[in-house]
């Protein structure tokens, strides 16, 4: 499956932005989708976990509260709602996928097969 993020930008502190990930190549309903972020000078990290688009997800403590994953298989995208943000969120954002397992929800990075290219995010304060 080929991942096309987009929908990054500058924000104020605040402010809210919504990432798409859209996918092709292969049934996008067969696999767990996740996003996750370089900061500056930072690892990759995870930001949150979609496996069915039921509602049932993962999101990293950091996140909780202000970003909402959320996909629609029907037209093969996932997407990333970010509000409250903070410059604290500034970092390249990639979504990422992994042939499902069940309900499983990983939070490794290594667990993912296939990734988008980024998008970068800016928070100003």
């Amino acid at each position: 499956v080929q991942l096309q993020a987009s929908g990054g930008g500058l924000v104020q502190a605040g402010g809210s932005l919504r990432l798409s990930c859209a996918a092709s190549g292969r049934t996008f309903s067969s696999y767990t989708v996740g996003w996750f972020r370089e900061g500056p000078g930072k690892e990759r990290e995870f930001v949150a976990a979609d496996a069915w688009g039921n509602g049932s997800t993962y999101s990293a403590d950091s996140v909780k509260g202000r970003f909402t994953i959320s996909r629609d298989d029907a037209k093969n995208t996932a997407y990333l709602q970010m509000n409250s943000l903070k410059p604290e969120d500034t970092a390249v954002y990639y979504c990422a996928a992994r042939v499902r397992y069940g309900s499983s929800l990983s939070n490794s990075a290594g667990d993912y097969g296939y990734w988008g290219q980024g998008t970068q995010v800016t928070v100003s304060s």
